[in-house]
Order: structure tokens, then C-alpha cells, then sequence
């Protein structure tokens, strides 16, 4: 297998998340790992290695530089854009950085993924745990499966010849274990127990199985199974022991390069929606073609203690809704808000949004609001929908959690024109100042007479019942207000004018007919 190489590591992780300032090298210099710096201890010699400057501000890593050119590795990575390129350049070393905001811990799992994982064969992205399968099968003389916590089977042998019973058949097709009460025991004796385990049939016709929970650093990664006809080698318990550990570090390959995967989508989703990515680039690393449309998902609580835990968690659930849904996908959290990219057409979108809502809800114990933009042509106008699913969001409340833009067209339209009205003085002025200063200085109520009197279509009587009071009454007020606010009510324009001023400058909403 090649070596990673600077260049390798960049088409991964470069871009926003890790930028290069200098290769003085060139980009085929090799990057053997990741190391954190320890400011209490020797600086190790690890030829290839990169250096994160644990500790040490960016502009101050000129000493550290030197040192890591002498202890023969590739390069140093600080945190922030002011590194030392001068330094690092005169002593021949890459000099990466990353955001100032990310955390070290961070960091270093992105660049040691990237650095360690490579792509998985294809067989359902588990190719090396097909192979491992089908040895374990060959040493043991038994039909070999890998599974993951889940009993889902991830990898299973092909050996030919070896005998099988019906739940094996079964398992194999549905790639999951055939569920049911004595399988769930013996789940649970295996993963009790410390080593191999010899568990009986289940029913008449079913064979024996010899199993072993796979794991590492005492978490359960999955577990191994052979079919036991009475037939298996004499070792197989050790086979199967010594097949386990390779398993763990396949897993553990296999979730690296998905989370490094997941990462990857992530920043391309970043970018998609604040309009910085190359659509094509984009659509094409994130599978997406055709109609796509925006989901954005916020906690419906501005006080939270652990609020950014709590919406790492809402991340967490979005994310394995949409996967379930729609298989490989693409969520990212920014300011708080949750995004997902939902493809195809919208009739399942809103759907899948109540239960995201529904289900993270029971799971945070915290409500949740779900804000769905316009369905748009491609990942070209993703970028829009994401503002459309912005507005929604500010217009949701407790009896309305979820809606897409469309739904709520109305009320985000009123949203958007308080905000131009208000950023422009020659659409802010008017009458309907002159109102509200009479209604202020006389204790009048003629703005929501207005209000109401030109939401009922300038029916007087119908004015008059939503105010709860006599038409004449009305009849009065609107005399009062064209003698003291010198407004035409004759004029529709002005009426128009005055209506959208009142209604989304002043915040006067449409009251609701007595009785």
C-alpha cells in the first residue's frame, strides 16, 4: 500500500479545514502520522510525521519548526493564520494550519484519519471483513459472519461446501439476524462472557454455533460466528480469537474512514449552503442530483446549560434519520442550527421532518422546530433554499413546529418586507407614524381600527365586529384619523401603504371578529 503524501493528505482534509502555507519540500513528501506536541517532554524522532503546536501560539511556533526539522519530521500545524512560513521554509518544513476555533482533540482525529484510513473494497464497504470471513471459515471448517452491535451482519463468508441451517440462510439475505426472545439471550451471554462461546441450536434443524464478541479498548465492536456441524478443527476457538482481533481493526479502519467520509460532507455541505463550493464538485462527492431541498432543525430553547452538547445530539439524530432514509448523506451543524440536504421529490420531505421533530424531542427532552425550504432545481440554489428554511424557522412556534416555506409563504413574505421596510427611511415614513403618535399622546386605538377596518376589506360593519365595537364608533375613528394623521383613505395606494406599515412596522396583527 503507497505511502500518504503531503498532497494525499490535502485532497482529503484541505480546503477550510486544514490549510497549507508553505511545502518547501513539495507535496510528495510522505506524512507518516499525527502527533501532538508535548511541551513536557523529549521531542520524539518519527521521520514523516506532522506536529500539532499543542500549546504553542501560531506566532511564537518559530522554535518549535526547528525542532521538528531536526527530529526528521514533515511538518507542524498551528492553530490560527499566523504560523512562521519564514521559518518553515528555511528549515524545509511544511507548515500546515487549522481554524482557531478548532479544538486540538479535534484536529488531530481528522489528520489521523486521513492519514490512516483508505478506501474499503466494495461488498457493502466492508471488503477485508469479507476476506477475514471466508479465512476464519477455511481454518475453522465452519460458515463464517461478522456482525456489528446491531446484529446486523456486516460480512459473511463464501466458502463452498459448508453445511448451513435456515437462520444462516435467512440472515444472509436480509444481511440481519432473524430476530427473536432466545437469540436476544444468547446476544447477551456472548457479550458477558471473556472469550469464545459455544451456544446450542435454537430449533430442531438448526446446527450449533462456536461465537466471539469482537472488541477493543473494552468497547463491543461487533461479534464473529461459525457454524458448528460437529465438525470444526481442533483450533478453532483460537482461530476464531485470533480472527476477532483482526476484525476489531477492521472496524475500526472501516468507522475512521466513515467519520472521516462523514467530515468530507460535511464542509462540502458547509459550502453548498453559504454558496463558497463548486456545485459540480459538490454534487458529485455528495451523490446529489436533481430536485434537493434544505431541512434546517433547531432546539427550541435559547437557555440551555449543555446547549452545544444538546445540539451535537440533535446532529446525531438528523443525521441517522436522513441515513436510514436515503442511505449515504450529508447534515452539518452551524450556529446552532442542524442542516440536512433531502434529494428527490418533496412529498416524503415533510414527513421525515415531524418525525426528526418527533423523535429528537423525546430523545433531547428538549422541543424541537423543523423549517423546510423551497425544492429546488439542483445543489446549484441550495444556498436559497437554506435562507428559505432560515425564515421558516423564525416564524414556527409551539402550535406550529414544523412547515415548509410554501406553507408558511404569507408570514415569512410579512418577515422579510419589516425587514426591508425598516432598512430604508423613504420606505419607513409615512402616516402611519402620525397614527401611532396620535394613539400615543390621546389614548386613542385608531392604528388597530385602521388595521382592522382595511384587513376586513373596508367593510365597516365587519371592522366594527372585529373590534367589538359599534360602526358608528368606527364610522368616528376613521374620520378622526384622515382629520388628525392627514391620510387619504380614498386613495387604494395609500391604503396598500398603509396597511404594509402598520401590519410589519408596527406589528399590528389582524384581530380576530367577536363573538
Amino acid at each position: 500500500m503507497d505511502a500518504c503524501t503531503l498532497g494525499d493528505l490535502l485532497d482529503v482534509v484541505g480546503g477550510t479545514s486544514v490549510r497549507l502555507h508553505t511545502a518547501p519540500a513539495g507535496l510528495g513528501a510522505q506524512v507518516t502520522e499525527a502527533l501532538l506536541y508535548d511541551a513536557h517532554a523529549p521531542l520524539p524522532r518519527v521521520p514523516g510525521a506532522l506536529l500539532l503546536a499543542v500549546g504553542v501560539r501560531a506566532a511564537a511556533a518559530g522554535p518549535l519548526v526547528g525542532a521538528v526539522a531536526e527530529a526528521g519530521m514533515t511538518g507542524v500545524v498551528v492553530r490560527g493564520p499566523d504560523g512562521p512560513v519564514a521559518e518553515a521554509e528555511a528549515y524545509g518544513v511544511a507548515l500546515l494550519s487549522v481554524a482557531e476555533d478548532t479544538a486540538w482533540h479535534q484536529a488531530h482525529l481528522l489528520l489521523a484519519s486521513a492519514i490512516g484510513a483508505r478506501p474499503v473494497p466494495s461488498a457493502g464497504g466492508h471488503g477485508d471483513l469479507f476476506a477475514l470471513a471466508d479465512a476464519i471459515a477455511a481454518a475453522t471448517g465452519g460458515a463464517t459472519a461478522v456482525e456489528d452491535p446491531r446484529q446486523r451482519i456486516l460480512a459473511y463468508s463464501t466458502v463452498p461446501g459448508q453445511p448451513v441451517d435456515e437462520d444462516r440462510r435467512q440472515g444472509i439475505l436480509g444481511l440481519r439476524v432473524p430476530v427473536s426472545a432466545a437469540n436476544s439471550e444468547q446476544y447477551r451471554a456472548l457479550f458477558a462472557a471473556g472469550g469464545p462461546l459455544r451456544l446450542p441450536a435454537l430449533r430442531d434443524g438448526d446446527l450449533a454455533r462456536l461465537a466471539v464478541a469482537v472488541r477493543a479498548g473494552g468497547e463491543t465492536l461487533g461479534s464473529v460466528w461459525v457454524v458448528d456441524d460437529g465438525t470444526l478443527a481442533a483450533d478453532a476457538e483460537q482461530t476464531l480469537v485470533q480472527g476477532a482481533s483482526t476484525a476489531a481493526l477492521l472496524l475500526l479502519r472501516a468507522r475512521a474512514a466513515q467519520e472521516l467520509a462523514r467530515h468530507q460532507n460535511s464542509d462540502l455541505l458547509r459550502r453548498l449552503l453559504d454558496g463558497t463550493a463548486d456545485t459540480a464538485t459538490a454534487a458529485a462527492r455528495l451523490g446529489v442530483e436533481g430536485p434537493v431541498r434544505v431541512a434546517a432543525f433547531v432546539l427550541d430553547s435559547a437557555s440551555l446549560p449543555d446547549a452545544e452538547q444538546t445540539g451535537l445530539r440533535l446532529l446525531d439524530v438528523v443525521r441517522l434519520q436522513c441515513e436510514a432514509r436515503y442511505g449515504r448523506h450529508a447534515c452539518v451543524l452551524v450556529d446552532g442550527v442542524v442542516y440536512a440536504l433531502l434529494a428527490g421529490s418533496g412529498a416524503r420531505h415533510r414527513q421525515l421532518a415531524q418525525d426528526i421533530v418527533a423523535r429528537a424531542g423525546q430523545a433531547l427532552r428538549v422541543p424541537v422546530r423543523a423549517g423546510l425550504g423551497e425544492l429546488v432545481a439542483g445543489p446549484g440554489e441550495v444556498a436559497g433554499s437554506r435562507a428559505d428554511a432560515d425564515l421558516v424557522l423564525r416564524v414556527l412556534g409551539p402550535a406550529l413546529p414544523v412547515a415548509t416555506v410554501d406553507e408558511v409563504r404569507p408570514r415569512v413574505t410579512l418577515l422579510r418586507l419589516a425587514e426591508v421596510l425598516g432598512e430604508r427611511r423613504e420606505l419607513s415614513a409615512g402616516g402611519w407614524r402620525r397614527v401611532l403618535a396620535y394613539d400615543g399622546e390621546h389614548g386613542t386605538d385608531y392604528a388597530r381600527t385602521l388595521v382592522s377596518w382595511l384587513d376586513s376589506g373596508c367593510d365597516m360593519a365587519e371592522a366594527a365586529k372585529r373590534l367589538a365595537v359599534h360602526p358608528n364608533t368606527c364610522r368616528y375613528r376613521l374620520k378622526q384619523v384622515r382629520r388628525h394623521a392627514g391620510i387619504d383613505l380614498d386613495d387604494p395606494d395609500e391604503r396598500l401603504v398603509l396597511w404594509l406599515q402598520l401590519r410589519v412596522l408596527a406589528g399590528i396583527g389582524p384581530t380576530a371578529a367577536a363573538g
